[in-house]
């Protein structure tokens, strides 16, 4: 089962009871993440920094999660916190950021909530010189792919835990 975002957060309550916890600020743009477990299948061909997106008000902290011997961190961000977390061998994944959104989502976000009168702070990463008159680039869609064309198969079988290092 792949939990994407609210999604994640709401599924590692449901299952894990772990609570989400309101930001002083939205997290809203492109992050580094790095990788804590390389050699897991899901995250074959990943590099070992990769950017990826989130927007979010809410978090699961990374202390909660290394709390429960049952989820396992793969991915984090010093900046954004966990990106990506699995259960069950694999079976569960919850991905806390945006791997799916196009690379004009957040801008459109981001006007929104101008619009609104929010006041958003400018996204992280995301605008070219930090100017919203530019056109973001997509930095995070080949590990998009990756994460996409693998979970599906990890999900569905228990290739997850077999499969050697590197393999």
């Amino acid at each position: 089962v792949l939990h994407i975002c609210w999604g994640a957060q709401a599924g590692l309550y449901y299952h894990y009871g772990l609570q989400k916890h309101p930001l002083p600020q939205k997290v809203s743009g492109i992050f580094h993440h790095s990788l804590q477990r390389p050699t897991l299948p899901i995250v074959r061909g990943f590099d070992d920094r990769f950017c990826a997106p989130h927007s979010r008000h809410t978090e699961v902290s990374v202390a909660d999660i290394l709390a429960n011997n049952e989820l396992e961190l793969i991915a984090l961000s010093d900046r954004a916190g966990a990106y990506l977390v699995s259960a069950h061998g694999g079976r569960q994944l919850f991905v806390m950021g945006h791997p799916e959104y196009d690379a004009e989502t957040i801008a459109l976000e981001y006007r929104r909530d101008l619009g609104k009168g929010l006041n958003p702070e400018i996204p992280y990463n995301y605008f070219p010189g930090d100017d919203p008159s530019q056109l973001p680039l997509n930095l995070w869609r080949s590990h998009a792919n990756l994460l996409f064309s693998t979970s599906p198969r990890l999900t569905t079988s228990n290739s997850w835990r077999r499969c050697r290092p590197f393999c």
